[in-house]
């Protein structure tokens, strides 16, 4: 008999979900349950239901949702909210309805307020008004939280939540239309290393991989992709102006924090916490402009181009750094450096590329 308890990793395919795994498997906990998209609809809550009925899981990480940049929230809002509320009121209902007494669920850093004081302390939840670029997907990362708070409440449920800073590694999605900020500056640097080495090659195989350049994109680099050619191309652009701070944290080292979190003894996580303030803040604990994360992301690619700013494109809140001391409290840290995690990364993002 197993003596291991049965983990339900939700959205083991995402970046997050994958670290999960990975960090669960090597501490020899193998006892995992998982599934593909195609094989549970998470919005489609009657699926939901009969897989909490036939696996009984003890415990749940919440890894599950749908994501992406400014860009793909300012596109799909709609999206955005539904997809993400239903995920989480389905598997938080069933995993309470089948007895699951530990669930983790991992929100986001966009559900504090816009003009948030720096940094940004769990207390700050729901005392301002939120960043509309992504306004939709904070309210339904909010309403996660709010679900744990409420069955731990009614129900006596020991269901908790952590709030990740910005992450990035192995994993992560470079489609140009719906990346986040570091994969998207990791694949606009690439490509145009690329082009200034005229490699059609690449720049092809690249496209086969990652999908289609964006139009806006190959005039950037000078990729005619109409005749397969590379004329002289300019700067790297990039969206606003490069003056907001952003804070970074490597996905693996988010993974450590989320089973960190999950085996807290109880006892010390409800006195560092509040019944209806329950969330914890997950970060590294420092900031960089968006400049000059795209001034490491150029150096650990290679391009040694020109790199300038649209600030016709919106920049999203001014400052984003998490206060992570009531995690810090507990004893954890995390361990890897913005420049050796962008080296992973890039590695990740090639060995991709090349199959």
């Amino acid at each position: 008999m197993n003596s291991q308890p049965k983990i339900y990793v939700a959205g083991h395919r995402g970046m997050v979900g994958a670290a999960i795994v990975r960090a669960l498997e090597k501490r020899g906990l193998t006892n995992l349950v998982t599934r593909t998209h195609a094989e549970l609809d998470l919005v489609d809550q009657q699926a939901v239901t009969r897989f909490f009925a036939e696996e009984r899981p003890d415990q749940v990480y919440l890894a599950a949702a749908k994501v992406g940049g400014i860009h793909a929230n300012n596109t799909y809002p709609a999206q955005f909210i539904y997809e993400n509320l239903m995920i989480e009121a389905n598997i938080i209902h069933a995993a309470h309805v089948h007895g699951v007494q530990k669930l983790l669920f991992l929100g986001s850093s966009c559900i504090y307020p816009k003009l948030a004081t720096q940094p940004m302390s769990e207390e700050a939840l729901l005392t301002g008004v939120l960043e509309p670029t992504n306004e939709p997907y904070a309210i339904a990362k909010i309403a996660g939280i709010k679900l744990c708070e409420s069955y731990n409440r009614q129900f006596g449920r020991d269901y908790r939540s952590v709030m990740p800073t910005n992450l990035y590694g192995p994993g992560d999605n470079y489609h140009l239309a719906n990346s986040h900020v570091l994969p998207a500056m990791i694949r606009k640097f690439h490509l145009a290393k690329l082009a200034r080495l005229n490699d059609l090659d690449g720049i092809r195989a690249d496209e086969v991989r990652y999908g289609e350049i964006p139009t806006d994109i190959c005039e950037m680099i000078g990729y005619r992709r109409a005749d397969g050619t590379i004329a002289a191309g300019g700067a790297v652009r990039l969206w606003g102006t490069g003056t907001p701070y952003r804070e970074f944290l490597h996905v693996d080292d988010m993974a450590t924090a989320s089973i960190f979190v999950m085996n807290l003894p109880k006892i010390d996580y409800d006195a560092s916490t509040r019944p209806m303030l329950s969330l914890i803040n997950v970060g590294f604990g420092s900031d960089v402009t968006i400049l000059e994360a795209a001034q490491t992301v150029a150096a650990v690619v290679g391009y040694s181009g020109a790199i300038e700013f649209d600030s016709s494109k919106p920049d999203g809140a001014p400052r984003k750094l998490m206060d992570s001391s009531r995690l810090a409290k507990f004893g954890w840290k995390p361990e890897i450096l913005l420049a050796e995690g962008l080296k992973q990364a890039y590695s990740d993002y090639l060995e991709k590329e090349s199959k």
